[in-house]
């Protein structure tokens, strides 16, 4: 007979930060709304083996650097996409030069996008 236990392996579930880290403390509307929406694809991502979310994004930031045209842009815009949502939800924590860094970033990685969409 068979037991009555899925014949899929158990998942090891990290267990999140203590406290209230994922929503910030008086937070304005927008702001309470942004955290809202990000939460539940911020804790799959947590879920997820810690190699793997950085691996991902090496691999999409390597192909749009070293594919031309329109393959390239939407590799680096992905990337550029990831990043600009990791920052918007970090915002509160960070000091001005973590901003000034994020935003600089995204930029950068928009403007390579431009650059390989033209080439």
């Amino acid at each position: 007979m068979t037991s009555n236990r899925s014949s899929r392996p158990r998942q090891r579930i990290r267990p999140l930060p203590p406290g209230q880290s994922l929503f910030t403390p008086d937070a304005s509307p927008a702001r309470a709304a942004t955290e809202r929406r990000s939460a539940r694809p911020l804790v799959y991502l947590h879920q997820l083996p810690p190699w793997v979310v950085p691996a991902v994004l090496a691999g999409l930031l390597i192909a749009g650097l070293a594919l031309r045209g329109p393959g390239g842009a939407i590799a680096l815009f992905a990337v550029a996409a990831v990043l600009g949502w990791l920052a918007s939800v970090s915002w509160p924590r960070l000091s001005a030069g973590g901003r000034l860094a994020r935003l600089a970033a995204v930029g950068l990685l928009l403007a390579l996008a431009a650059f390989q969409a033209r080439r």
